[in-house]
């Protein structure tokens, strides 16, 4: 039977963060251990302050975790553990980029246990945390609103993603206004992860009525707004919308799973250290090619809800769904941005591994069309041949053709 977890409260509202005190107070907590980007924390930005600030009316202390970069590892969620049993923290707050909410994640899970294991925690029936709220300063991830995190382990280059319904926040802060200075190429890889999200939560073969309603939504507003906002980026109308469809991903996707673009950009970006929603973004056309044949009705839908005229034919609907997403790649230098991480040669010979690692990882399972490891070296075979091409020269070419 479908079921949907998603945040007790989803607050939407420019300045949403000023509101902070009342949600913490809420769920009971008065030294309050916040995980926030670096930047985040440092001029000009700042935000550190004016979250203590906010905390600080109802008399509330707060300690600021900022000591990671990229994606979180282990190695970051003991040290944040330390720093928060330090400080005798009861209620953890994750503000910034996917990374920032699942490390804070981790860190109520862990702060609030002893001695659970990683492999552990999708088995408890029961997992207990400390109280969790979640502000996202990216249109992406929609970490804020899902079950997973994903931690990657140093000592085996694997990001893992366990999940369970407990790892939801109890709160998500939707604040547009703090979206409002990302820059356009992480405005793209952001929205185009959402985007993912919600075409995979979609074509999920655990995708219910519900889920639709929140994926069909989403790929709706992404549509209608991600190149506005990659074009001004300073459009707070757009950024809202951004946001909730980055929310309502996630919600989508945390219940009906992602599929084959994650579990393959997962170690593609653990190899390559790209940052995930370009990752996703790079495999996204390829992925829906290999699956166009099992939910081509589906993908119609998807097309429709991008723009694409409805009158049109399920094969065409389909097929344009695709395009759709190339042409989105091609706007805004997806392909050329890939070379700044991926060397075509060193990415041919990576895909043992990297196919290993995809078929051992979640997302396999809901493919509506199952890959084995020749689909999967397929896709990556693809890949490296579309970065070759990417603006290259001929040698980079006959290289890889060799």
């Amino acid at each position: 039977m479908p079921v949907l977890d998603l945040p007790r409260h989803i607050l939407v509202e420019n300045g949403a963060v000023e509101r902070l005190d009342e949600l913490v107070t809420a769920k009971g907590g008065s030294r309050v251990f916040v995980i926030i980007d670096s930047f985040l924390a440092h001029p000009p930005v700042n935000l550190h302050e004016r979250i203590a600030g906010v905390l600080l009316k109802k008399g509330m202390e707060s300690s600021f975790f900022s000591n990671y970069s990229g994606e979180p590892t282990t190695e970051n969620v003991e040290e944040a553990v330390s720093q928060l049993q330090a400080f005798q923290g009861d209620c953890v707050i994750g503000i910034g980029g996917g990374s920032a909410i699942d490390l804070a994640k981790a860190v109520a899970v862990f702060g609030g246990n002893d001695g659970i294991g990683w492999s552990e925690i999708p088995q408890l029936l029961q997992l207990n945390r400390l109280p969790l709220l979640a502000v996202p300063t990216t249109a992406g991830t929609g970490s804020e609103a899902t079950k997973v995190m994903v931690i990657t382990d140093p000592e085996t280059n694997v990001k893992m993603n366990p999940g369970h319904p407990q790892l939801i926040p109890d709160a998500a802060v939707l604040d547009p206004e703090l979206t409002l200075s990302l820059p356009p190429n992480f405005t793209v890889y952001t929205g185009l992860d959402a985007l993912t999200h919600a075409i995979e939560g979609y074509v999920s073969n655990r995708a219910s009525e519900m889920t639709d309603l929140f994926a069909l939504e989403a790929i709706r507003k992404i549509g209608q707004s991600l190149s506005g906002v990659y074009e001004n980026g300073k459009d707070s109308d757009l950024r809202k919308e951004m946001i909730l469809a980055s929310c309502y991903a996630g919600i989508a996707f945390s219940n009906a799973s992602t599929n084959l673009a994650h579990a393959a950009g997962r170690p593609l970006g653990a190899q390559f250290h790209i940052p995930h929603g370009l990752s996703v973004a790079l495999l996204l056309p390829f992925v829906m090619k290999f699956g166009l044949e099992s939910c081509k009705e589906r993908y119609a839908e998807v097309a429709v809800a991008l723009g694409e005229d409805a009158s049109l034919d399920t094969e065409k609907l389909a097929q344009n769904a695709i395009k759709i997403i190339e042409n989105y790649n091609e706007a805004f230098g997806i392909w050329n941005d890939a070379k700044k991480y991926i060397q075509p040669q060193r990415l041919i010979e990576a895909i043992p591994v990297l196919v290993a690692d995809t078929l051992s990882g979640n997302g396999i399972a809901t493919n509506r069309k199952v890959p084995v490891e020749h689909d999967v070296a397929l896709i990556y075979q693809m890949l490296a041949e579309k970065v070759a091409a990417a603006g290259s020269t001929k040698n980079e070419k006959t290289l890889l053709n060799n």
